[in-house]
C-alpha cells in the first residue's frame, strides 16, 4: 500500500469519528505505527498536523451546523467531539474570529432554506479534503471510458484565487489555494453551492493561469488584500465529461474533450475547468474519484 492511501485510509476512518478519540497516540494506535512516525507521514501527505487537522473539520463542521440547525450550541460542540462548550467557544472563536452565538445570529448572506441545506452539506463534505484536490497517488491505474454530454449550465458565481503555474505546479497551489477560499468563505457567511473547482483561462506551452474557486449560491464580493476575486461565470451550454479515477489521468480527458470537439465542430465559448465532485478525504480509494471537466461551447 502507497503512502499517500494509507493516508487516505486513515482520514476515512477519522472523519466516520464525529466525536471519537482521535488525539494522536489514538491515530497512531489506529494506523500501527509510533506517533513521531505517523505524525511525519500525516503531515508529508496531507499538510497539516493530525491535531490541526481533526480541529479545522471539527470546527467547519460545527459552524455549518450551527446555520442549518436550531440545535443548542452545546449539543453541537458534543457532536463533533469537544470536551464541552467552554472549550468548543474557545476554539471557535479563535478560528473564526467571532464566537459561536455571533456567528450563528449573524446567519449567511442568503435566506433560502435549500441553500442553508445546501451549503452545509458542502462544507461536511469537502472540509475534510479541501487541500488535497489534484493530489498525486503515483499509483499505476487503467484509464475508464469517457462519456461526454452537452448540457446548460446556469450562471454561476464564485470565489476565486489566480496564479500562473507549471502543471506540475497545480496540485501544490490549489492546496494552497482552496483551503483560503473554504476558510474566507465561511469566516463571512458566504453560503456555498457545490464543490472546488479549478479553471483554465490561460494554457500555455510551459504555464498556464490556474484559477482556484468556490462557487456560491449568490454573488458576494471578493477581498483584494488576500488575493480573492469575484468570479461570474456565464450560463450557456456546455460539454461535460465525467472523469473517473486519480488526478494524474485528467489530462487524457482533456485530450477526449479536444476530439469529442473536433468531431461534432463545436468551438470552446469560454476556459475549461473542473469541479471535484469526489472527496479524497472520504473516499481512500482514487478509482472511485469522480472530477467533472467542463467546457463551455459554442450553441
Amino acid at each position: 500500500m502507497t503512502l499517500v492511501r494509507e493516508m487516505l485510509r486513515l482520514l476515512a476512518a477519522v472523519n466516520e469519528r464525529r466525536r471519537g478519540d482521535v488525539s494522536l497516540s489514538a491515530l497512531a494506535a489506529l494506523a500501527h505505527r509510533s506517533a513521531y512516525n505517523l505524525h511525519r507521514r500525516f503531515v508529508a501527505v496531507v499538510g497539516e498536523t493530525p491535531k490541526g487537522y481533526t480541529s479545522r473539520v471539527r470546527l467547519a463542521r460545527a459552524a455549518a451546523d450551527l446555520l442549518a440547525t436550531d440545535r443548542l450550541t452545546a449539543q453541537i460542540a458534543h457532536d463533533h467531539g469537544f470536551a464541552s462548550h467552554e472549550v468548543f467557544t474557545r476554539a471557535f472563536t479563535r478560528h473564526f474570529g467571532v464566537s459561536p452565538r455571533t456567528y450563528r445570529a449573524r446567519g449567511l448572506n442568503v435566506d433560502d432554506d435549500r441553500a442553508v441545506a445546501s451549503h452545509a452539506a458542502t462544507v461536511h463534505s469537502v472540509a475534510p479534503c479541501v487541500g488535497l484536490y489534484r493530489m498525486t497517488t503515483r499509483e499505476r491505474n487503467i484509464p475508464l471510458p469517457v462519456d461526454i454530454a452537452v448540457k446548460d449550465l446556469p450562471t454561476t458565481h464564485a470565489l476565486v484565487m489566480r496564479r500562473r503555474v507549471t502543471r506540475d505546479e497545480i496540485a501544490a497551489a490549489l492546496g494552497d489555494m482552496l483551503p483560503a477560499l473554504f476558510a474566507h468563505a465561511q469566516r463571512n457567511g458566504l453560503a456555498f453551492a457545490g464543490p472546488p473547482f479549478a479553471r483554465y483561462p490561460e494554457i500555455g506551452m510551459g504555464t498556464m493561469v490556474l484559477e482556484g474557486g468556490v462557487p456560491l449560491a449568490a454573488a458576494a464580493d471578493g477581498d483584494p488584500d488576500a488575493g480573492i476575486e469575484a468570479l461570474t461565470i456565464p450560463a450557456g451550454p456546455a460539454a461535460v465529461a465525467l472523469h473517473r479515477g486519480p488526478y494524474e489521468r485528467l489530462p487524457e480527458t482533456y485530450q477526449v474533450i479536444e476530439s469529442w470537439l473536433q468531431e461534432e465542430k463545436r468551438t470552446p465559448n469560454g476556459p475549461p475547468w473542473e469541479s471535484y465532485l469526489t472527496d479524497p478525504g472520504e473516499y481512500p480509494d482514487p478509482e472511485t474519484w469522480e472530477t467533472e471537466v467542463i467546457q463551455p461551447v459554442n450553441g
